[in-house]
């Protein structure tokens, strides 16, 4: 009997020690999370007490001519030559001596730019009409409550601090090129008239963006657009409008068809991921908190004036976008045309396989239209100042992005208000003059090599059209006497600008011109300053031209994501979606846009998108 006690109390033996130690262990942890617990309380607090403390500001030094600007100008208006801040510290008083930067616009590209500059090298003045940078690729989601629209914005002030630089909140209207004055238009009081001044540049750099081109159909005013953060709110309180008087019991059944009827026109990437999000609206909302009868009646339709959506992508990923959408029963029609668009409906053309066309009409009370772009008022007037502008959608520039016309290294434009000039025509005479050694006016093959590389310098969007020299030099040599004549140079160069295909406008494109053009701007302070005397600078001597290195595009089609990367292609669900958010979610300005983008996310999941009406 003993004995059997005994091994009994031997077996309890480790299961007492086991409990002991997970007591202990649990112990440690319950003790350390209170600790840490505390530790961040106490943290929060000592912040705060920092962070909330007055602040008495007595004296601060203003320049006269802040307040009471001199008057000038072709117009006569105020010349802003002194802001109001530029003595109100030793910082700012050192940087009112430095060349003037202005940077007009406060998009991808301006922010690129104000990211790459080094702090002190310049005096930088923003002219923008709205305070806030804007993170445009998730407009479709801020559309439909998937994310908030304060997740997507930065204020450009807190960009602009690092380099204490200065804002202005207004327009650019006109440019006053051979006196270095740019014409701007701002509110100072609202309700009143707005008031125009000039602001003096050393350098400065259009961003200012673009606008919808209406490609002439009448009725735009029924329709939304999708490129600022009112857009998004607009279009949130139509859909949510549309879903509430689609639910009363009054609504007649033709009514109810016809509100719930949406209608992108463009089947781009934006529109794209606008019908996607609407769908995913319906799917895990509408379901949900509405009357299931309006999901049965809901149809989104997709019209595009191409073959296929996502034209510009690769064939794998236009095929997979089609079939998701023929799956989840979006309505994608192609090779047709808005005619006009009237408040209860959309008239469109559509060409059928046999050649003949079509008149076709579909009910909608929600018309998006996301086709093209446009200048906007402010680049149509740079552009009609000069003569040699002659492109109909933007500013034409050189491969250092210099407005081609404006005094050389003075005015920069970027962006989807800029388009990379493809004509390696008008460089002929001046090719022939450096590179025909001989001045027999033909060029050899040696001297064509010569050229060749002279062109991929000048114009690096040539290169892969002139990989093939010699090809090139035999192709065109018609005559077949070793030597390519003016004539058979003109051919030659008129049909390599032709293959020429501008950069497309996107985030991408005028994110990577902006950090371009930063740095160079950073390596020319350097150089002046170490220059004697006043020794220009010029950017052939700092930098080479601007080359876009592609990285990918990239959309999202609905709970699944499209990846575009040249050469191979990527495309799924979830996994493709979470890395389309990853993406996105580092690309974002500041670390604050990440946690409120991370927080909306996690909201949307855990308790699904916000539906009221603000």
């Amino acid at each position: 009997m003993r004995s059997r006690f005994r091994r009994r109390g031997f077996r309890s033996r480790p299961f007492v020690r086991r409990t002991l130690t997970v007591a202990r262990y649990g112990g440690y942890l319950v003790a350390s999370s209170v600790v840490g617990l505390a530790f961040i309380t106490g943290a929060i607090f000592v912040h705060d007490a920092f962070t909330y403390t007055e602040a008495h500001v007595d004296r601060v030094p203003v320049s006269p001519l802040a307040l009471h600007p001199e008057r000038g100008g072709p117009k006569n208006l105020p010349i802003a030559s002194t802001l109001v801040d530029d003595n109100e510290d030793e910082e700012y008083a050192k940087i009112a001596a430095k060349p003037r930067l202005v940077i007009v616009g406060g998009g991808w590209g301006a922010v690129s730019v104000l990211q790459s500059l080094h702090a002190g090298d310049y005096h930088v003045t923003v002219v923008a009409p709205d305070t806030y940078t804007t993170f445009t690729p998730l407009l479709p989601s801020a559309a439909v409550g998937t994310v908030q629209p304060r997740s997507l914005v930065e204020p450009l002030r807190k960009v602009i601090a690092r380099l204490h630089g200065h804002f202005i909140d207004a327009k650019a209207v006109d440019l006053v090129m051979h006196d270095r004055l740019l014409e701007i238009e701002a509110v100072a009081v609202p309700g009143t008239e707005p008031q125009r001044m000039y602001l003096p540049y050393d350098k400065l750099v259009i961003a200012c963006g673009s606008v919808s081109s209406t490609h002439g159909v009448p009725g735009l005013e029924n329709c939304f657009q999708l490129k600022t953060i009112s857009d998004a709110r607009s279009i949130r309180r139509r859909i949510i409008d549309n879903f509430e008087a689609a639910s009363l019991p009054t609504c007649d059944p033709e009514d109810r068809k016809r509100l719930l009827s949406f209608v992108v026109c463009g089947g781009g990437p934006t529109g794209v991921e606008a019908a996607a999000e609407i769908y995913d609206l319906c799917q895990e909302d509408l379901m949900n908190y509405y009357p299931k009868l309006l999901r049965q009646q809901v149809s989104i339709h997709v019209i595009q004036s191409r073959e296929h959506i996502l034209n510009t992508y690769s064939e794998a990923i236009w095929k997979y976008a089609e079939d998701k959408f023929s799956r989840d029963g979006v309505n994608v029609i192609t090779n047709a045309r808005v005619k006009e668009v009237h408040p209860d409906k959309v008239v469109f053309t559509q060409r059928h396989a046999d050649g003949s066309i079509a008149t076709l009409e579909v009910p909608a009370n929600f018309v998006l239209w996301s086709t093209g772009i446009a200048m906007n008022p402010f680049t149509q007037r740079v552009s009609n100042l000069l003569p040699n502008q002659v492109h109909k959608k933007a500013i034409e520039v050189d491969a250092h992005l210099r407005v081609k016309g404006a005094p050389a290294g003075e005015v920069y434009a970027i962006g989807d208000c800029a388009t990379i000039e493809t004509s390696v025509l008008r460089y002929l005479l001046e090719l022939v003059d450096q590179c025909d050694r001989n001045k027999d006016g033909k060029i050899d093959f040696e001297e064509w090599e010569l050229m060749a590389s002279r062109i991929k310098q000048k114009m690096p969007m040539t290169e892969k059209h002139l990989d093939k020299v010699r090809e090139l030099f035999e192709l065109y040599d018609s005559d077949r006497d070793n030597s390519l004549t003016l004539n058979e140079l003109t051919v030659m160069l008129q049909e390599i600008s032709n293959k020429i295909t501008a950069l497309p406008a996107t985030a991408q494109v005028a994110s990577q011109q902006g950090k371009y053009l930063g740095q160079k701007f950073a390596k020319i302070a350097r150089q002046s300053k170490s220059a004697e005397g006043t020794v220009r600078i010029q950017d052939e001597d700092v930098a080479k031209p601007f080359k876009y290195a592609h990285l990918g595009s990239l959309a999202y089609i609905g709970n699944a994501a499209v990846f575009d990367l040249g050469k191979y292609s990527f495309m799924g669900g979830l996994v493709a979606m979470y890395a389309w958010r990853s993406v996105y979610w580092s690309e974002q300005v500041s670390m604050r846009t990440r946690a409120l983008l991370m927080i909306d996310w996690v909201i949307r999941g855990v308790w699904g998108r916000d539906l009221s009406r603000l």
